[in-house]
């Protein structure tokens, strides 16, 4: 299944900081995920995406990619195609979408495939997806949760209680940035990495031997600005 990998910290850090050679290698290397792979990095108020429908561990783009890049806030994923079964680049995660005058990152790991119908039905849509899958059409239909309590001190509860509406339709694990927050939702799979000089990491599966890798409790969300966690909710699954 698809897997996820997320940073926010207090300064640049570049990419031989940080475990991503061995996220990289998890993308058809030494684990099933070989249907594509993606980078999402805050540059001023929005974000650069890189992306490719193709095996991360074999990309000669993603290895350059790590060997020169720097950020402080990121979302990245490497892909398992099951909905649907199609690799291409639209269907390659992270996601961008446009929403309260801000540009979003999402990523998913697990299945929702009956978000599709629930959010193509719906009349308050911000968004249409590009591709065809479930975690995209989830996405955008977080962004309509969100839209009409953004800005307001009860936005972040929200997002929570809608994260746990979509978890109940199958298994719903994501990294979601508005370009401040790096917002990490854990329903069955997911940990966290946080250290005491302002550096968080997530995964999906641990990235190294580091004892401090802890897992998410189910129904957990956990939202960091500037590698400090602000938020913590815990919603039972």
């Amino acid at each position: 299944m698809c897997e996820l990998f997320g940073l926010s910290a207090h300064r640049p850090l570049a990419g031989w900081e940080l475990p991503l050679t061995a996220f990289r290698d998890r993308g058809g290397g030494v684990a099933d995920n070989p249907d594509g792979w993606g980078m999402a990095w805050r540059v001023g108020s929005g974000f650069q995406l890189e992306k490719e429908a193709a095996p991360a561990c074999r990309s000669a783009r993603f290895a350059e990619l790590l060997r020169t890049w720097r950020g402080d806030l990121a979302i990245a994923h490497v892909r398992k195609a099951k909905y649907p079964p199609i690799n291409t680049p639209a269907n390659t995660h992270p996601f961008l979408q446009d929403c309260c005058a801000r540009r979003w990152a999402f990523a998913h790991n697990g299945l929702v495939p009956d978000v599709v119908a629930l959010e193509s039905a719906s009349d308050g849509r911000v968004c249409r997806p590009e591709g065809e899958t479930d975690s995209e059409f989830a996405f955008c239909h977080l962004l309509a949760q969100v839209t009409p309590r953004f800005g307001t001190p009860d936005w972040l509860n929200g997002l929570s209680r809608s994260s746990e509406e979509i978890a109940r339709l199958g298994q719903f694990n994501f990294l979601l940035s508005e370009g401040e927050h790096l917002i990490a939702y854990g329903h069955d799979r997911l940990h966290y990495l946080e250290s005491a000089v302002g550096v968080v990491l997530i995964a999906t599966e641990p990235l190294s031997h580091h004892a401090g890798w802890t897992p998410f409790v189910p129904g957990e969300l956990r939202i960091y600005r500037d590698g400090r966690r602000i938020q913590l909710s815990r919603i039972p699954t």
